[in-house]
């Protein structure tokens, strides 16, 4: 079977092939710039250049997954589709209102976002007379068909493409939401229209009513750029299917994630964490803090126990609009190779989060950047040398890195070329160590248990001083670590999510209530068991994940609980309370055994393993000395501010063995790792890079 893993960042767009035969296995990575104009572009090059790298047909190919930043840069750009929304009379205004809360409780100058730049424009929010009540579902008032057709009408008549129907209390009963979605349709045929209960059906209107605006808003755009790239894959002999990267982890056919784009709102980041995960499995580490640096921004998230976590409720948002749609627990902040360093107006030491991006790139580039970079500063510090860059294949003028840097901020700062190069390296590492302290210790979690793992085109260059900043306990650089995210497109499953209304009190339910609940869930089987067949999954490969989403009764938001796999009844429904109690207790240190326990939601994953990808096991060194590998020394400057004559390595010369002692820099195509004086650096049996204080300095 020949694999394809790319996934698109905003400087480069990296790629993986696994080619597998009944006599071989190889497997071929690779990078492109990216074409942020156009990211199918950058996709189909880098498909076409890969293959020809691999002597193989792209027509070859069997499967090709995606990580996409579309969805993501659609919502930070504000570039989405014109939304029309149908709603409940006297509702219009929940989009403004959202839920009265101050986003910082003591800044008087904070953004809100669904205010200062609303999804859907209030014009275009049109009240429909109708009325569905809790706690069954019942419908009070009639739906008023003519009210729809006049808004559809006249939306219609406004150009608007995108349409979301948000009634209250449709996860009770989506009757009328369904009705007006036909009657939508009928008027305008070619419109993006989606129901709230189709989007996501559970309660809270706001939240509800939000992520189906922002499905609209990103839908169009994300529906066009994948089936364009279905198009022009095809245009070019290129017919194998193509699977997406979701923000769970998961992946799914470009129909699902056409009708549901919020789903892959964190579609590349994702496929950072599971690639993370994958990689510590080659060296049995299991708890792992995984650190992606790209060209634009670090994603950080922590992996305790093998266990990839998935977000609260209280916490999915994107750009700070709250969106209810699973997604990997991760932190993103502008902190990258393109960050842009510069002084402010109140003379403050700042780098990100803007970024130099793909066009015009950092300075060294040469295409035309003037403002310096993070990438910029490696060049002048001698740790990136610009004839191994991308290994040769991107020219990079050392000069322009120390004049964009002498122009924009030594006179400001009164540093020299070297000091600033440093200043800046010092400031965005803080700034990661900042974000990742607060995804570990500030819950719970101590980072002297973790292995730090830097990834991404810049991670490796900054593992060791982030490792030391949290105390992680060692850093492991993957074998590939620039394309890590693109290699977690071929290590995760098929997966779909279903979710259904439940609103009941665990210790108070009646046979009545549990046989519900029971119905409910046996839907949810088959709705994703239908997902599954219709991906051309055998049914002996499907597995099914079944959650109740619970809180205390009274409490805010849910935590997900493990729900039993059989129907649920008196004698396992103290199970249930029971995994929800551990679950709070994980995330708040406390739980409160005597309170009674509500169910809100229904929650059934479906997913089916995936052919995984292999990674080739490396030859046995016949000594640690990796002199086989060793290239030439150039001088480098290091975080200590002292410059060291330092050996450079290949890497695709390490054996499993192998022991490098810094100072040294380990150089290959897709990325270079920085090992500091006093550190030791191991290659283990998969080729991850092992690296560790030396006994001389912990002595």
């Amino acid at each position: 079977m020949n694999k394809i893993g790319v996934d698109v960042g905003g400087t480069f767009t990296d790629l993986i092939l696994e080619s597998s035969s009944a006599s071989a296995r190889s497997i071929h990575v690779h990078k492109v710039p990216s074409t942020p104009q156009d990211q199918s572009l950058a996709v189909l090059q880098g498909i076409q250049e890969i293959c020809t790298h691999a002597d193989l047909a792209p027509s070859e190919l069997d499967l090709i997954v995606h990580g996409t930043t579309v969805a993501t840069n659609t919502v930070i750009e504000h570039s989405g589709a014109e939304v029309g929304m149908l709603t409940t009379r006297g509702y219009r205004d929940i989009l403004h209102l959202a839920r009265h809360k101050r986003p910082h409780n003591f800044s008087l100058q904070f953004d809100l976002p669904w205010q200062t730049k609303p999804m859907i424009r209030r014009r275009n929010r049109l009240p429909i007379t109708e009325r569905i009540m809790p706690p069954d579902g019942a419908a009070t008032v009639t739906l008023a068909e003519d009210e729809v057709r006049e808004a559809a009408a006249l939306l219609n008549k406004r150009g608007i493409q995108s349409v979301v129907i948000g009634f209250l209390f449709s996860f009770l009963n989506d009757a009328h939401e369904q009705r007006a979605k036909a009657i939508v349709q009928e008027i305008m045929p070619d419109a993006y229209v989606h129901c709230s209960s189709e989007v996501v059906n559970v309660m809270r209107e706001y939240e509800r009513f939000s992520t189906a605006a922002m499905n609209a808003f990103i839908g169009p755009r994300v529906a066009t750029y994948l089936r364009n790239l279905e198009s022009n894959l095809a245009t070019a002999g290129i017919h194998a299917p193509i699977r997406v990267m979701q923000s769970n982890g998961g992946i799914a056919t470009i129909e699902t994630c056409s009708n549901k784009a919020v789903t892959i709102l964190m579609s590349g980041p994702a496929g950072g964490v599971i690639g993370g995960r994958w990689c510590g499995e080659l060296s049995a580490a299991r708890n792992l803090i995984t650190v992606d640096i790209g060209g634009t921004s670090a994603d950080i998230s922590v992996i305790p126990d093998g266990q990839v976590r998935i977000k609260n409720p209280r916490d999915t948002e994107v750009d700070g609009y709250p969106v209810l749609a699973p997604m990997i627990d991760l932190q993103t902040i502008g902190a990258g190779g393109g960050s842009i360093a510069y002084v402010d107006s109140g003379g403050a030491f700042r780098v990100g989060p803007r970024s130099a991006g793909a066009v015009p790139g950092p300075a060294c580039y040469g295409r035309g950047g003037t403002e310096p970079t993070v990438t910029d500063a490696q060049v002048v510090l001698g740790r990136l040398d610009p004839d191994q860059f991308l290994g040769g294949g991107l020219s990079i003028d050392p000069e322009l890195a120390r004049k964009a840097i002498e122009d924009n901020l030594c006179a400001k700062l009164d540093l020299s070329v070297t000091d600033a190069a440093l200043g800046i390296i010092r400031v965005i590492n803080s700034n990661m160590a900042l974000a990742i302290r607060a995804n570990s210790v500030a819950r719970g979690i101590d980072p002297r248990d973790y292995s730090l793992m830097p990834f991404g085109g810049a991670g490796p260059l900054h593992g060791l001083a982030l490792a030391d900043a949290v105390a992680a306990r060692e850093v492991i650089v993957p074998p590939a670590p620039g394309i890590t995210a693109a290699i977690g497109l071929l290590a995760t499953d098929i997966q779909y999510e279903f979710t259904a209304a439940a609103m009941l009190v665990l210790s108070a339910c009646t046979d009545a209530e549990l046989k519900q609940i029971n119905r409910q869930m046996d839907e949810l089987v088959s709705q994703a068991t239908t997902a599954l067949v219709n991906d051309g999954i055998d049914p002996s490969l499907h597995r099914f994940t079944r959650i109740a989403e619970c809180r205390y009764q009274g409490q805010g938001f849910e935590l997900r609980a493990q729900f039993p796999d059989e129907p649920l009844n008196d004698g396992n429904r103290e199970q249930l309370a029971e995994s929800f109690h551990l679950a709070h207790k994980s995330d708040y240190g406390h739980s409160f055994e005597d309170t009674p326990i509500e169910v809100i939601t229904l929650r059934v994953i479906g997913s089916a393993p995936a052919d995984k990808l292999l990674w080739p096991e490396l030859d046995k060194a016949v000594s640690p000395d990796p002199k086989a590998a060793y290239l030439y020394t150039r001088a480098t400057v290091f975080d200590s501010g002292k410059t060291h004559d330092t050996p450079r390595y290949t890497r695709e010369q390490l054996l499993a063995g192998h022991r490098i002692d810094g100072p040294a820099v380990i150089i290959q195509h897709n990325s270079t790792s920085l090992v500091p004086p006093n550190y030791v650096a191991t290659v283990s049996d998969f080729g991850n890079i092992h690296i560790r204080g030396s006994a001389a300095e912990n002595a």
